[in-house]
């Protein structure tokens, strides 16, 4: 398996630009089995989740042409969901956004579930339960979840049993085509939702709300051919990139990040002494996202006086909050990080102290950080987590040496050239085969 070489303790140079929204990306490609009629959409993200998620459609019947970045979609014939390609979705947990996205397409439909055999069960109840409003039958079999609904879908009002992006997706998908106003309460608004929202009105939805935790649905028989919709940019990257310039002392300018989902960790960074420049303020190639370019300039950082945790939007995305535990190597003090939201992935973060750090743990969701210390170069094997691997490899950017980095392919999952971006500002990463 391939795996990479960092010659680390370089300082990181010129401009990176940040790439298009992974999580966006993923839903409106689901989303686009809804349309009976042609779907483009531009600046598509070439990672490996995307091509999974274009595998399974193209298995089903949807026609799919792809001109680098740009995908052209067509789902206006039959779907033959007995095709489903079985390998992708089991190797992408996005696939979970078709229940409802097909829910007002098929009566009767079976779909893998992602993760193959091995998916728990707690995490994908919230989905059922919002389904169920619309009349929604969803029974789950050890390996595929059996839908039906023998009656046309109707309006709900729903309350959702988690604030989750993915479920509320959803909902948002199965309300779209339900006869009726539907109202959806504890609904998320973070970037990927309101993308969602916004490329769905494009095609003739009734979405209200969008960007507050209550949306209201006036349900449509049908969704137009769409025109060119650009997905956003992606704040998660544009984060990897300013805690990769912090951890490495660097002065970078990352373009092309969605300000106001990074308003709040920039406050963060900024109250542990972290400056900054924004500068170009524009909105968005689909107009909906304020953009700005940030100048990150290196600072002397003190912790945080109380702890750092993750909140559904409009707190701290839960996404970015690992980010954080390379940047607080650098702070003078120690601080507590809260990863509430996923079991252990605090725990990865132990994989650091091989680096250097000072980390220790409370709990699987709670550590002390405690900084200022210096990344040494280590070997290593990437936990099964994207951010805590993406963690391994800031510090070791940062420390002075030759690390090398095992088992890599967690981070192809969400980053498009990730390395080769690197390398342009001054990193050497090599990747051998």
């Amino acid at each position: 398996m391939p795996y990479l070489e960092i010659n680390g303790g370089k300082k990181l140079h010129g401009a990176i630009v940040n790439q298009s929204a992974k999580n966006s990306a993923e839903a409106l490609l689901c989303a686009s089995v809804m349309v009976k009629g042609p779907v483009i959409l531009t600046g598509v993200p070439q990672i490996e989740g995307v091509k999974r998620i274009l595998e399974l459609l193209s298995s089903i019947g949807v026609k799919i042409n792809q001109i680098g970045t740009t995908v052209h979609l067509d789902a206006s014939a039959d779907l033959y969901l007995d095709k489903m390609d079985k390998n992708a979705v089991e190797n992408t947990r996005t696939s979970l956004l078709l229940l409802g996205a097909l829910a007002a397409r098929k009566k009767q439909f079976k779909l893998y579930k992602s993760g193959g055999c091995h998916l728990g069960e707690r995490t994908v109840r919230p989905h059922l339960y919002a389904l169920q409003k619309f009349g929604v039958n969803i029974v789950s079999k050890e390996c595929y979840y059996e839908v039906e609904n023998s009656r046309p879908l109707r309006a709900a009002r729903v309350v959702l049993y988690e604030s989750g992006d993915t479920t509320t997706e959803n909902a948002i998908m199965a309300a779209v085509l339900a006869a009726g106003a539907t109202i959806i309460k504890m609904a998320s608004a973070n970037y990927m939702v309101q993308d969602l929202c916004y490329f769905l009105n494009s095609v003739g939805a009734k979405i209200e709300g969008v960007g507050t935790s209550t949306l209201t649905i006036t349900g449509v028989k049908k969704l137009r051919a769409a025109k060119e919709y650009p997905i956003m940019p992606d704040p998660i990257v544009a984060m990897t990139f300013i805690a990769a310039a912090i951890t490495t002392g660097s002065k970078i300018t990352v373009k092309n990040c969605p300000l106001e989902f990074l308003e709040l960790e920039l406050y963060k960074l900024e109250i542990m002494g972290q400056k900054f420049l924004l500068k170009n303020k524009r909105l968005s190639k689909n107009k909906k996202f304020q953009i700005v370019d940030i100048d990150v300039i290196p600072s002397a950082l003190t912790a945080l006086p109380d702890k750092i945790h993750g909140l559904p939007f409009p707190g701290l995305n839960i996404d970015n909050l690992p980010l954080f535990i390379p940047i607080l190597t650098r702070a003078r003090g120690r601080t507590m990080v809260h990863d509430w939201a996923y079991e252990n992935r605090a725990a990865y973060s132990l994989d650091l102290i091989k680096l250097g750090a000072k980390i220790t743990l409370l709990d699987p969701h709670r550590i002390w950080v405690e900084g200022p210390t210096d990344f040494v170069p280590a070997d290593i094997v990437c936990p099964p987590a994207l951010r805590p691997a993406v963690n391994l490899l800031i510090a070791m950017l940062a420390a002075k040496g030759k690390s090398v980095l095992h088992e890599t392919n967690v981070i192809d999952r969400g980053y498009e050239n990730l390395y080769d971006t690197l390398n342009k500002a001054g990193a050497d990463i090599k990747v051998i085969d």
